[in-house]
């Protein structure tokens, strides 16, 4: 059952005063929106108090790494599996090699594996850490790892399906994990693009993880179907109502066969955005809502290559997003910091203005035959690819 809010003792007070200014220098929004919710939920607050600390204390940490010429980014998203129970239309993962479905060089890291990758970022300075696929809760035991790094945030990204009593019962002590549920809207618009039934399992998964006290919120991809739909506030208000107050909203990546069908306009995308800007900066109301890859303007553009975000896939590649297939280090013969250190990361932040493509969401993904050829001469490969006798060439791996 939920929590429900509890009388407010001197020591609950200070807390929650602790929290709402520790999060109002992070970001007013989040203060806004998580200290209600940690009333509500008050076996949450301390660990709120320890995530802020932290943020507080690895920015530092950060920092100095940089100054020592280490780019370690805050946040890493770690897509722990290849398999996926659906098959999404227009999915980009395929396209990414993070679902191809076919021979890879090396085999896919196990829960033991992602534990080493999060304990040595996390060391490093990484803050947070994003949990994707395929389908994260279609690897046994995950939850595990959310629970063994309790000062450090986890996000983690599902499709509603797939999620096991014994995870169900790890999450229920994971204070610090935010899980949050994919749908594309209401039950047609779901179900149109990931299946019959899946909205309905979706929502019926968040009744659980909600019941259970755990942080949810919704996983949305925008695209030409949905888009005009979540415009409209009644249906944002209506679907956060069922399941937390956290929103993403992620413009749909063109790809594969439904590319043309899927695909939405500068314009759209640039209209839909000032739609979530209202909303989220109405007074009332409780939800933190992103919108990706727009919102990564404000902070100089693109995140990828360690200005915010890297990204390691389901064989343990280190690539500078999860929709860039080229990289240099693999975390099974190298460490995360060698990782970070790497040449093709600083190629990317150095030559910035020649990836920008604003017609496109994702401006890595348009321009990847450019980043493959200025890459040659980096020993960079294409992360994912088949085992050929050009790959056991290089001990495995597919050399650009």
């Amino acid at each position: 059952m939920l929590e429900s809010t509890v009388p407010h003792s001197d020591s609950l007070s200070r807390r929650v005063v602790g929290l709402a200014r520790l999060l109002d220098t992070i970001d007013a929004r989040l203060a806004r929106v998580f200290v209600p919710w940690a009333m509500r939920h008050p076996r949450h607050l301390a660990a709120f108090i320890r995530l802020a600390r932290t943020h507080e204390r690895l920015e530092g940490v950060r920092a100095q790494a940089l100054a020592d010429g280490v780019c370690v980014p805050p946040f890493l998203i770690l897509s722990v599996t290849s398999r996926c129970n659906l098959r999404c239309a227009g999915c980009f993962a395929p396209a990414a090699g993070i679902t191809a479905g076919q021979p890879v060089a090396r085999p896919p890291l196990g829960v033991d594996g992602w534990h080493r990758v999060v304990e040595e970022s996390a060391a490093l300075g990484v803050m947070g850490f994003v949990i994707a696929g395929g389908e994260p809760f279609l690897l046994p035991g995950i939850a595990n790892l959310f629970r063994d790094f309790p000062d450090r945030l986890f996000v983690v990204f599902t499709n509603g399906t797939a999620l096991r009593d014994a995870d169900l019962r790890v999450l229920r002590s994971c204070r610090s994990t935010a899980v949050m549920v994919s749908i594309e809207g209401d039950r047609d618009l779901t179900d149109r693009r990931r299946g019959c039934g899946v909205f309905e399992r979706a929502i019926e998964c968040l009744d659980r993880l909600r019941d259970a006290g755990v942080l949810t919120g919704l996983s949305v991809t925008i695209g030409r179907e949905n888009i005009d739909y979540w415009s409209q506030e009644r249906n944002i208000d209506a679907l956060l109502a069922q399941s937390g107050p956290l929103a993403l909203f992620i413009d749909q990546i063109p790809s594969g066969e439904c590319a043309a069908q899927v695909a939405t306009t500068e314009e759209q995308r640039a209209r839909f955005h000032a739609s979530i800007v209202s909303y989220r900066n109405r007074k009332a109301g409780g939800a933190y809502l992103v919108h990706s890859p727009i919102d990564e303007e404000a902070l100089g553009g693109c995140l990828s290559a360690g200005r915010g975000i890297i990204h390691v896939n389901p064989t343990g590649d280190v690539t500078a997003c999860p929709f860039s297939v080229v990289a240099t280090h693999n975390v099974s013969t190298s460490t995360m910091h060698d990782a970070f250190a790497g040449p093709l990361f600083k190629l990317i932040r150095d030559n910035g203005p020649l990836f920008e493509t604003p017609d496109q969401p994702c401006a890595l993904l348009a321009n990847a035959g450019k980043l493959e050829s200025m890459a040659k001469g980096l020993g960079a490969y294409r992360a994912g690819a088949p085992d050929t006798a050009a790959v056991r060439s290089r001990g495995g791996l597919a050399v650009l």
